[in-house]
């Protein structure tokens, strides 16, 4: 497609969706709302909108055709990914379904979003990324409330950035705790907040002694496309940091989202946790 076209916003389930929507209005754009089925909870009315399954690619490709829409936005959360029998493939994509199918059965997270970049080239759009339509939701660099990482919660952060830039690698996941300078908690396919559950379950039965607190890091994966999937925090995240007994939060500046910020770090401040920016200049130093 040529420039000028329609901006559409493939929302899963979560807030940044929407936040995504509004930012894009802020903007003068008019975002066509492709809402996964099953993933999708937010009342769309407000905008043009439409219901598709994930693995509907033809009936994604008229969308975008009969919207005339040029550019994406993939935000939010996929419970599952779809089985081989729910795809319904268009033409382009026929000859290379052995390889989707391959991708969906042993792939990672970041495998499958490439492919579904490439899905959506094939259909006449370009992806882009939620901040670039929303640049104001990414971290910054240093602590965003008034708590502040002690010299103690220093050596979490670095112990659990080693660890979470090492899961990455592995296309596993985006974040790791350590508490007292150990690696107590990897995310895997359940992601952070059934992490922090885990690590919440672990203090309650001894596990993790009570008197280290430990940090939460996210930050995106060596390889990951930031177009798609960036590490989001947001009121939620704090909130099961404090049931864990966490004493902060720490994501990577510039390629993290952080959502309903004000309200997050009102609840941060109230339980005493840190959320911080990593300065991006520290990757380089943890892949060494």
């Amino acid at each position: 497609m040529t420039g000028g076209g329609r901006l559409a916003i493939v929302a899963g389930s979560g807030q940044l969706p929407l936040y995504v929507a509004n930012a894009a209005r802020e903007m003068g754009e008019d975002p066509f709302i492709v809402r996964l089925r099953d993933d999708s909870r937010f009342d769309w009315s407000g905008f043009d909108n439409a219901v598709i399954s994930v693995g509907d690619v033809a009936g994604l490709g008229r969308l975008l055709r009969d919207n005339r829409v040029d550019r994406v936005v993939l935000s939010g959360a996929v419970a599952r990914r779809p089985e081989w029998r729910e795809i319904r493939p268009t033409v382009a994509i026929l000859l290379k379904l052995p390889s989707i199918v391959k991708t969906l059965l042993s792939g990672g997270d970041d495998a499958v979003l490439q492919m579904v970049i490439k899905i959506i080239g094939t259909l006449g759009a370009r992806v882009i990324g939620a901040h670039e339509i929303a640049p104001g939701l990414l971290a910054t660099t240093g602590a965003f409330g008034t708590q502040k990482p002690a010299e103690d919660d220093l050596k979490d952060i670095r112990k659990a950035a080693e660890a979470a830039l090492a899961l990455g690698k592995l296309d596993v996941g985006q974040g790791a705790v350590s508490v007292g300078g150990r690696i107590v908690a990897l995310e895997g396919v359940e992601g952070t907040d059934a992490m922090l559950l885990r690590v919440a379950a672990l203090r309650a039965e001894g596990r993790i002694s009570p008197r280290r607190r430990g940090v939460l890091v996210k930050l995106c994966k060596p390889q990951q496309d930031v177009r798609a999937d960036l590490p989001t925090i947001g009121i939620e995240t704090v909130e099961n940091a404090q049931k864990a007994g966490l004493a902060g939060i720490a994501v990577e500046a510039g390629r993290a989202l952080v959502l309903d910020r004000d309200a997050m770090l009102k609840a941060a401040d109230q339980a005493g946790i840190f959320v911080c920016g990593i300065d991006t200049s520290l990757r380089g130093d943890m892949m060494e």
